[in-house]
């Protein structure tokens, strides 16, 4: 995959645009806002006669301006309490080459008056400025830029890891079969070619923007991330591990080759901070004052639902469903219509939103205990049409509207190394009246691991994001 080609969020302003569908993003950068008025006082404190500031990784929609907005407030608002006259600003905007940076020029005329009328004639001037390209390079002349700030792009790499496939004598062996990025079976060398990626991409990232900051510049980046040192944490990954579910659905109904799901891994790595230290130490070109993590839910923790419309907390999860859907689509949709040939607006079964369904999971189910525990834990879900238990295979199937991210919580709240099988469409089974229903009894005693008490702390099945 051509990285820098083929990535770019969906254009447009449709109903699964990103402009539409960016909630998840514009909920990280308040977070962050914080920081990024502290490191926007502290250069404005010197009184500089012209500013520089970049964001790398705009993208497009109200995200993009808006930034630009807030940082031109912060500055201006400084700058009247000091008495001084404001800076020219000298804005870049910077994303990859199939960005949609059309829809952002088509805004700039509302964003010129609206500072004129907030700020007045007198202010700036401002200039604003595309540059497409990658952000794992050099982008700005040396000692070009005083402020730069980057959110929800970093974690997004420069290539797909090398050694993920490998050639032999009997053609192409896949590592990573059947996954689209890391996850819990994932192998040793797998999660250490993500890893090395992100060190070489994040490591040339930051040389490349010490040449382009003047001295005593600054930056504030945030990105997906995660806070457990384990890269395969459900934290970083789960989401990833759905969309492959997904899509070998739809291998099994034949609208796609399994050998295109074998053959696809994210662009992607989500580091904790650690492993961000590390490369910023490294690299040694920048001290590092603050990082932090924090939770995001995957609709942004949007609270605009009118509770009142829904009936059920189950319709209620649905429509929550259709917008992380919707959200997920939004981002990935051109990596996978790319790689897959997708029309995801026709003949896609990758349906977004929650249908019924049939979701099985893998739990040991050791004793009558185990049965007993994963059965009520499931069963407090709103949504579910059917539970059945098979301890010969381990497995759980269940059947309803449920979301699967709610399923496996659940469960793992008894067992952390529950896995889901499979995700599909539920299957009319034929009845066979010559056949006999089966009544298996199991013993009543209980396994080593029931017959002990221990304490299980809930999982947090929400993305990370880290500010530095």
């Amino acid at each position: 995959m051509e990285v820098a080609r083929v990535l770019h969020m969906n254009k447009g302003s449709g109903d699964t645009s990103y402009a539409k569908n960016s909630t998840v993003q514009s909920k990280i950068l308040s977070i962050a806002k914080p920081m990024m008025d502290e490191a926007i006082l502290k250069i404005v404190e010197k009184s500089p006669e012209s500013m520089g500031i970049a964001d790398l990784g705009c993208s497009a929609g109200p995200n993009c301006l808006g930034v630009i907005m807030e940082i031109v407030d912060v500055i201006h608002a400084r700058c009247c309490t000091l008495s001084q006259s404001s800076p020219e600003l000298r804005l870049f905007l910077n994303d990859l080459f199939n960005n949609d940076f059309n829809n952002i020029f088509a805004s700039l005329p509302t964003f010129y008056n609206q500072i004129r009328k907030e700020k007045g004639s007198h202010f700036g001037p401002c200039y604003i400025s595309a540059v497409p390209g990658s952000f794992y390079g050099r982008l700005f002349p040396t000692n070009s830029l005083h402020f730069i700030h980057s959110s929800s792009s970093l974690h997004w790499l420069s290539q797909v890891p090398k050694g993920l496939n490998s050639n032999n004598e009997s053609g192409v062996e896949v590592i990573n079969k059947g996954k689209l990025y890391l996850s819990k079976s994932s192998s040793e060398c797998v999660v250490e070619a993500y890893l090395d990626q992100f060190e070489k991409d994040f490591g040339v990232f930051l040389s490349s923007r010490a040449e382009e900051l003047v001295t005593n510049g600054r930056m504030v980046l945030s990105f997906m991330g995660r806070t457990s040192p384990d890269p395969t944490a459900d934290e970083s990954c789960y989401q990833w591990e759905l969309l492959a579910t997904a899509l070998m659905a739809m291998v099994s109904e034949g609208l796609i080759e399994e050998e295109k799901v074998d053959s696809f891994n994210a662009p992607y790595y989500a580091p904790c901070p650690e492993e961000i230290k590390k490369v910023v130490e490294k690299e040694g070109s920048f001290v590092l004052e603050n990082v932090e993590a924090f939770p995001v839910d995957w609709d942004g923790g949007a609270v605009d639902y009118d509770h009142h419309q829904y009936t059920t907390v189950a319709e209620l999860s649905r429509a929550r469903g259709q917008r992380v859907a919707k959200t997920i689509r939004a981002v990935v949709e051109s990596m996978l219509g790319d790689h897959f040939g997708l029309n995801f607006g026709c003949e896609s079964k990758i349906e977004v939103g929650i249908r019924v369904r049939k979701t099985v999971v893998s739990v040991e189910l050791l004793c009558s205990k185990c049965r007993q525990k994963v059965m009520n834990l499931i069963a407090k879900i709103e949504g579910i049409t059917s539970i059945v238990l098979d301890p010969s295979k381990n497995t759980v199937t269940v059947i309803g509207e449920a979301d699967p991210v709610c399923i496996i919580r659940k469960v793992r709240k008894f067992r952390k190394t529950a896995t889901i099988v499979s995700i599909g469409p539920p299957k009319e089974e034929k009845k066979d009246e010559k056949n006999k229903e089966v009544i298996i009894s199991y013993p009543s005693t209980t396994c080593k691991k029931c017959d002990v008490w221990y304490v299980v702390a809930e999982d947090a099945y929400t993305h990370y994001c880290s500010i530095m």
